[in-house]
């Protein structure tokens, strides 16, 4: 008889961590250590048998990429998980690079969190990461536009900001918007946040 999966679940909200080991021990798993910052999971991991950690990316007292990438770097046989509501490319590509083998929302179903993981640890030379997504290539010049746009500059600022006419202001921001396919200001900036381009 195989012995149960051991799991940690680091998460700053304790609602989470409660409901997460709940549905987790319900699909056989036994949740063995909680922390409420990364630094704490670096810790438990270091010390107590762990097969998988479930981090939160962001938490405070050290997020989860980096506790991930102190586990991996340590040499601990914990397969790292990252649990999120946050699903920037920019995110994703850091957890992957920080050698997490998952990175799930927080929404997952609780047997699909368990294929999952069963998945993971079935195959731990494969990752379960979203693929990396093409970022748009935005010119230094179209970059400091959106910049200065993200400060709340009107077009007539941007340009006195730069030394060039509104018009060339304009045309750099029209090049932003079809490269982000936004329509307006507002949508290339929340476009730009989400993508981790700003």
């Amino acid at each position: 008889m195989t012995s149960p999966v051991r799991v940690l679940i680091a998460d700053d909200h304790p609602l989470f961590r409660l409901g997460m080991k709940f549905a987790l021990e319900a699909q056989g798993f036994v949740v063995v250590a909680e922390a409420e910052t990364g630094s704490q999971a670096v810790e438990y991991c270091r010390h107590h048998p762990i097969d998988v950690a479930l981090l939160d990316v962001r938490m405070p007292g050290g997020d989860g990429i980096a506790a991930c990438q102190q586990i991996v770097e340590l040499g601990l046989p914990v397969v790292v998980v990252m649990m999120t509501t946050f699903h920037e490319p920019a995110l994703i590509e850091a957890a992957r690079r920080a050698g997490a083998k998952g990175y799930l929302s927080k929404e997952t179903e609780p047997a699909e969190l368990a294929r999952v993981i069963r998945q993971i640890l079935a195959n731990p030379d494969h990752d379960w990461l979203p693929a990396p997504q093409e970022l748009p290539r935005l010119t230094p010049r179209e970059l400091c536009v959106l910049q200065l746009m993200k400060e709340g500059l009107a077009n007539k600022q941007i340009a006195r900001r730069l030394g060039i006419s509104v018009e060339t202001v304009k045309e750099y921001a029209s090049a932003v918007y079809r490269k982000l396919d936004a329509t307006d200001r507002v949508t290339a900036l929340l476009k730009a946040q989400q993508l981790g381009i700003l």
